[in-house]
């Protein structure tokens, strides 16, 4: 199975960037990036499998996400890429770093470090599961129950930016929500990898998020000897939505300094 990808090129002669983006998202969270780089890139802008418009699988794992990622850059005849991940998107592109060295150029990770991490999302799950959306027309219909269910309006919007109606007229996640419930521990979590990546890595944090912590530096170089990092102050994890010109420039002036 490929994965759903959208793709921005300018030119043979460009090299490619690979955006990833997190759980319950799509590859248009990432569009002001796609923007900002297609000036120097041909972007490929990846749904990850069970999200977006790509398909459904039966189980999560690290190992089978990448295989579909890998194989569809393939399709599209990407031999080498800058790759840049935010949460999720950035676990998969450390491990397509650790297993397919030769396919990265470069990687840059946003707000995610290559760790096991605690339950972070059950109030999301609970709702998801909850919401009832078969009994709705409308989607304010859906947002009063979601009012109901979560409190934060920032998670609202973006989970309810995957709500579609189907050719039925019935109400969906574009993500594959009861199998990420399921896996859930599987996809917090994080293999153990004797290999590095060699190659040029950077780490952008979030200053209010606490998904990269002083704790994980070691874990950090010891996969990756080369990695650097930067802060984006006033973000959280969603520091590319939070401040997208701080973010855009310096996930630039990175790939800028890694073009091949």
């Amino acid at each position: 199975m490929l994965c759903n990808a959208q793709i921005t090129a300018q030119g043979n002669d460009l090299p490619w960037a690979v955006l990833i983006h997190g759980l319950f998202g799509s590859g248009d969270n990432l569009n002001i990036l796609a923007r900002a780089l297609a000036s120097h890139c041909n972007v490929i802008q990846i749904d990850l499998p069970d999200h977006g418009q790509s398909p459904w699988t039966d189980g999560f794992s690290f190992a089978h996400y990448c295989t579909m990622i890998v194989a569809t850059l393939a399709h599209h005849n990407v031999t080498s890429a800058h790759f840049i991940g935010h949460s999720l998107g950035g676990k998969m592109s450390m491990h397509i770093a650790l297993t397919h060295p030769e396919l990265v150029t470069s990687l840059c990770v946003a707000d995610i470090a290559p760790v096991n991490y605690p339950h972070r999302h059950q109030a999301v799950l609970y709702a998801l599961n909850h919401v009832e959306l078969s009994k709705f027309i409308q989607r304010s219909e859906v947002k009063a129950q979601f009012d109901e269910l979560l409190e934060e309006e920032g998670t609202k919007q973006f989970l309810l930016k995957s709500l579609y109606k189907d050719n039925t007229g019935t109400w969906r996640w574009r993500f594959n929500h009861q199998l990420l419930t399921r896996d859930y521990e599987l996809l917090i979590a994080w293999p153990k990898f004797t290999t590095q990546y060699q190659g040029p890595t950077l780490f952008i944090k979030g200053q209010d998020s606490d998904y990269i912590t002083r704790e994980h530096q070691s874990v950090i170089l010891q996969l990756f000897p080369h990695a650097t990092s930067k802060i984006i102050a006033g973000t959280g994890h969603w520091l590319h939505a939070q401040k997208p010109l701080a973010f855009n420039r310096i996930v630039e002036q990175f790939i800028l300094k890694h073009l091949i």
